[in-house]
């Protein structure tokens, strides 16, 4: 007995996949019909606030960086590399594959010679931007606050 893809992430949950082209079904992603154990994805996990799922998704050191550049406009690879000097290629493209993942963020292919990528947020994504202006706000507020402490000590 065959199973179609759908059949075989809803009996495999724990299994999803890697490419260009992503399904949601039911937690897990289908790319080109490659499946691959994934971790930290599951769509029965429990969370213990609203804000642990949040952080679960754009936390760490790079990804709150990357959507604050693409909040605006869309970016190619080499133009968040020169945005972001101290990230390394391997780490950009292993943020920016999760951010996919998540449907946080859009990879456009254009299938032309040299090969052209563009990277922009999602409309789910775009539900982000207040955060990260208030995020911007926050941090002129304490770069301002620790510079007046620095002037004075």
């Amino acid at each position: 007995m065959q199973l179609c893809a759908k059949d075989y992430l809803r009996k495999n949950a724990h299994f999803c996949a890697v490419g260009t082209v992503c399904i949601l079904i039911k937690g897990c992603v289908a790319v080109n019909q490659e499946y691959q154990p994934m971790k930290n994805v599951s769509s029965n996990r429990g969370f213990a606030c609203p804000v642990e799922a949040a952080l679960e998704i754009i936390g760490g050191k790079w990804k709150g960086i990357i959507l604050y550049h693409m909040r605006h406009e869309t970016r190619r690879f080499n133009e968040l590399r020169r945005l972001i000097p101290e990230i390394s290629q391997r780490m950009l493209t292993k943020q920016l594959r999760e951010l996919e993942m998540h449907q946080i963020v859009r990879r456009k292919i254009y299938r032309q010679i040299p090969p052209k990528v563009e990277y922009s947020l999602t409309d789910f994504g775009m539900t982000l931007t207040p955060i990260l202006q208030a995020l911007e706000e926050w941090g002129v507020e304490y770069i301002e606050k620790i510079n007046l402490v620095c002037t004075e000590g």
